[in-house]
């Protein structure tokens, strides 16, 4: 199946949201799977929403989560331009044709006919559908009105009885009945076509194989459907998928401020988690592995185990998927998605890269995401802290007082400031003081940090630094 050609098509209209970058992540495992081609065109008929620099944001995206385009405006194959807005004379030449083959026609109605009809529907609470007024125009008075410079869209004639049905990967047969399809527009009066017709004749003339996209468009595939038959083409496999949901249980958009890729990346969310993360949003593995390499989501991938439902969008589990990836980075990439964020909230300038590295791997098996280094380290860069009721009623306890004078002791012997030689002095107090487990580690840890439990403690110590430990010890 080395034919098989899929598509990402977005509209360039900024940051790339979660639930369009996981229909890229499907179309690009459907091509790879069967070492097919996996072709990027961006959707620009919308030209007031559109984003400068929109396209390579794209490409950065798709470039950082080691997708790979074969194909698109920055490399062009031979099916191009990968530009709607540079395809215009293609749209027409076609909307033509159909109008040449009895498929479609040309629509004069005015703004204001067709408000009033709106309006009449509206009255009856009935769903708009265009009454066909400009259907049976004489050819006389349609080339009379084109002469005259009189405004059109060109519109595709549905039939208005039967049935039309098709096949879907992942829902299986969809019917529906064509008198309620509307004779939608294909060409608007500014010259652009509509989404619904640039995607089919784009699709057919790039020889995309596979679509996939949102099931909020099995709806409309009927239309498109007939535009193949129209045409005489090869309607190509259909892939729709469940739409991705807030926790909220509303639909993930920017406009309601949901992530996008972007802002996980810069938060120290790295794009194969990510990948990851989104491929399980709506699929499910044969068995019930959860950490994928692209090579074994390649190899893996099935667009028939797409579930039909909705998908949560759970950041608790992105966290935990992301985890998993940080645990494996060498001390530089951990370097690098976590200092960022340390330098932004606090002064480190004071700081060497010893304490830092030891500072960021002290965390590195609970961090999460790499921004999360400020809310777990903040006990280092504060002066003071205040103990809360249950460290108050431990420290009443009897031997707490002995532990930490013994430790007291300790700390002011040690000559060089180092992890072992901390450790060797906590040692030193369990010889001593004949207390251990948690009547040895507690006292010192709630009097050196004010919290009764946290991370590796000779470590925690050490990078609180001399001064602050002694002063902390004499309080």
């Amino acid at each position: 199946m080395s034919n098989t050609r899929t598509r990402f098509a977005p509209s360039p209209t900024g940051f790339m949201h979660i639930g369009n970058l996981r229909t890229a992540i499907f179309e690009y495992l459907v091509a790879k799977h069967n070492n097919g081609k996996f072709i990027l065109r961006i959707e620009d008929t919308d030209q007031v929403r559109k984003v400068e620099g929109a396209t390579k944001f794209i490409y950065d995206t798709l470039k950082l989560c080691d997708i790979k385009i074969d194909e698109g405006p920055e490399n062009p194959g031979d099916v191009g331009p990968y530009v709607q807005s540079d395809r215009k004379d293609i749209y027409k030449e076609y909307a033509l044709k159909l109008v040449e083959l009895g498929e479609a026609y040309y629509c004069f109605c005015t703004e204001d006919r067709l408000d009033t009809l709106r309006k009449m529907y509206d009255e009856k609470k009935q769903a708009f559908k265009y009454d066909r007024n400009c259907l049976n125009l004489s050819k006389e008075e349609i080339e009379n009105n084109l002469k005259n410079n009189v405004p059109y869209v060109i519109r595709q004639k549905m039939p208005t009885s039967g049935i039309s049905s098709f096949n879907d990967v992942v829902y299986g047969e969809i019917k529906v009945s064509n008198d309620i399809l509307e004779d939608q527009i294909l060409l608007k009066s500014d010259g652009f076509p509509t989404y619904n017709f640039a995607n089919v004749i784009d699709d057919h003339l790039m020889g995309i194989t596979h679509v996939i996209r949102g099931n909020e468009y099995l709806s409309q595939t009927p239309k498109y459907n007939l535009l193949y038959k129209a045409f005489g083409w090869e309607a190509p496999t259909y892939i729709h998928v469940p739409m991705v949901l807030g926790e909220d249980g509303n639909k993930l958009s920017k406009r309601n401020g949901d992530a996008s890729f972007m802002d996980l990346y810069n938060d120290g969310y790295l794009p194969e988690a990510i990948v990851n993360y989104l491929v399980l949003l709506g699929w499910s593995p044969k068995d019930n592995k959860e950490i994928f390499t692209m090579e074994e989501l390649i190899k893996d991938f099935d667009p028939a185990r797409i579930s039909k439902s909705p998908s949560i969008y759970d950041v608790k589990k992105l966290g935990w998927v992301n985890s998993h990836y940080i645990k494996k980075l060498s001390d530089e990439e951990l370097f690098n998605i976590t200092f960022p964020h340390l330098k932004r909230y606090y002064d480190v300038s004071n700081k060497d890269n010893t304490w830092i590295m030891t500072l960021i791997n002290l965390y590195k098996d609970e961090l999460r995401y790499g921004k999360e280094i400020v809310e777990l380290a903040k006990m280092f860069f504060e002066e003071e802290y205040c103990l809360d009721e249950e460290c108050i009623e431990f420290m009443k306890q009897e031997g707490t007082d002995e532990v930490i004078s013994s430790f007291k002791k300790e700390i002011e012997l040690i000559g060089d400031w180092s992890i072992d030689n901390i450790t060797q002095a906590i040692n030193n107090v369990k010889e001593k003081t004949g207390f251990k487990g948690k009547m040895l580690y507690m006292p010192i840890r709630i009097k050196t940090t004010g919290f009764m439990h946290g991370p590796e403690l000779a470590k925690t110590i050490y990078l609180f630094g001399y001064e602050k430990i002694i002063n902390r010890l004499g309080k």
